[in-house]
């Protein structure tokens, strides 16, 4: 874990660009949709060995769907929300006395994935000297079936400061590099215990590299760490993973891909991403 890490923070010091270019990251920057727009990105993932401590279950999961829709409210104000419209996971291994009933067919299982809703806001423009500062604060809703192995059903809270500073930037032209990094809450419901919860420290690094154009290199860690001093409740266990990918813009859209790496214990091993955004022109009167 500490050689990922090391490598993961010597790439993001040469790599990070323009506003809200969020995949295939999900570390959050401090730039805000332009008011009145809506940005739309769909993506897939696909994980090998993902594990699922509450249901016993691992294997290779696949993320089909993975919407993420961005409004500008304002020009300090973003509206989020996310969601996957299905997972598939194709089972390697069971638990011969899983925590919970399940309900699968034979060695394979599908279901839909939690909804975010989040609210992310501007709090200072970065200066010559001091980066930019924002706040994101939001839940996750009880969508999936935690009888089909893969979610929780479980509401979470979570908040987030934002942290985020542009390097070579020109007259006219626009910044070389944007580093960005989140520090947060995250508030997990035990699913196994009554009136029972996990506080969980939420971190985020990352960057993105213009190359020119049309292409940027993107990278980051991100994760969450449980501050229990004994083991995490089942469902609410650290995890963290490092990526790194490239954005490159065509026809209006941005399309993106990037590795993925498992960096502990309860993090898929490896896997991979890729999607497609949409900004689409200002269609509605913003907030003043």
């Amino acid at each position: 874990m500490k050689k990922g890490l090391l490598l993961a923070v010597l790439i993001l010091l040469i790599c990070a660009v323009t506003p809200s270019q969020q995949r295939p990251l999900i570390t959050e920057d401090v730039d805000i949709t332009p008011a009145g727009s809506i940005e739309i990105a769909v993506g897939s993932d696909f994980l090998q060995n993902a594990k699922f401590p509450l249901s016993g279950l691992k294997g290779d999961l696949t993320r089909v769907g993975d919407i993420r829709i961005r409004t500008g409210y304002s020009s300090n104000v973003e509206v989020q929300i996310e969601g996957v419209v299905q997972n598939f996971l194709a089972v390697n291994s069971k638990s011969p006395n899983p925590a919970i009933p399940l309900n699968i067919d034979g060695n394979s299982s599908s279901d839909y994935g939690d909804i975010k809703t989040s609210v992310k806001i501007k709090l200072k423009n970065e200066t010559k000297n001091i980066p930019a500062l924002g706040f994101k604060f939001g839940f996750q809703m009880p969508n999936s079936n935690e009888a089909k192995g893969i979610g929780t059903n479980q509401i979470n809270i979570f908040s987030n400061v934002l942290v985020q500073k542009t390097f070579g930037k020109k007259p006219g032209k626009k910044p070389k590099l944007k580093v960005f990094g989140n520090v947060g809450l995250g508030i997990m419901t035990a699913p196994l215990e009554d009136f029972s919860q996990n506080d969980l420290l939420l971190y985020g690094l990352a960057g993105i590299y213009r190359v020119n154009d049309r292409v940027n290199i993107a990278s980051e860690v991100n994760g969450r760490i449980s501050t229990q001093s004994g083991p995490a409740p089942l469902g609410t266990e650290s995890k963290g993973q490092f990526r790194i990918g490239a954005q490159v813009k065509a026809s209006n859209l941005r399309f993106d891909t990037a590795a993925i790496f498992g960096l502990t214990k309860f993090s898929p091993r490896s896997g991979i991403t890729f999607g497609v955004t949409y900004q689409s022109p200002v269609i509605f009167t913003p907030a003043q």
